[in-house]
């Protein structure tokens, strides 16, 4: 980990418990900071907003699952696809797996993987990369927390799940009813009604379903 992107997580303070999932602590933006104001009120390509410094409700409600069901994930290798904080990692690992994987194409969360997995005491593999092309490797478990949120992303994700489950893995899916989920495919588990900040989502509350693909 490079200095300036451990500098970067460490600017929002420290870990701080997760609104729903309160056992897991993570480096989250403080209630007054809007996703686009670390970054000059615009989204610019080459800096990117901080997704990873929020609890997105489809990763809130999906962590909320691995931990009142561990038994999902409990001795399995788990992938965790666009992790962000690392919230759902970190709580498959909590829950047991065997071996959790984390990957996200953005370098500054990956470092916030690794320090919210030291603050919580867990064990995470952590990748900077895009690996929607390809395969889910050994995984048994592969999750995704409100990966449907813009149609290009959905179908790339999508076919990667689709991928991951041909080849055996079970698929989870954290989604707080983004327009580009295809619900046809999936069947519905659980369901949550997640809090959630109004500057993100424009409610309070959003009712997260968690997914089964196939």
């Amino acid at each position: 980990m490079t200095s300036g992107l451990v500098e970067q997580v460490r600017a929002y303070g420290g870990p701080t418990p997760v609104p729903f999932v309160p056992e897991v602590r993570a480096y989250l933006a403080p209630e007054p900071v809007g996703l686009w104001d670390r970054t000059a009120g615009e989204y610019r390509s080459a800096e990117p907003p901080p997704f990873w410094a929020f609890a997105w409700p489809g990763g809130q409600g999906l962590a909320r699952y691995l931990l009142d069901h561990p038994e999902a994930v409990a001795g399995r290798r788990v992938l965790d696809l666009a992790t962000g904080s690392g919230l759902v990692a970190i709580a498959a690992a909590r829950a047991g797996a065997a071996r959790v994987r984390a990957v996200d194409v953005d370098p500054v969360a990956t470092v916030a993987v690794t320090l919210n997995a030291a603050a919580n005491g867990v064990a995470v593999e952590v990748s900077t990369v895009d690996i929607l092309d390809g395969d889910a490797g050994d995984a048994e478990v592969v999750l995704a927390g409100d990966a449907f949120y813009s149609a290009p992303l959905a179908g790339r994700v999508l076919a990667f799940l689709r991928r991951a489950r041909r080849g055996g893995a079970v698929v989870l899916v954290g989604d707080p009813d983004r327009e580009f989920l295809p619900r046809r495919l999936f069947t519905a588990v659980a369901g949550y009604d997640v809090p959630t900040r109004p500057v993100l989502e424009d409610v309070s509350v959003r009712r997260t379903t968690i997914w089964r693909l196939g």
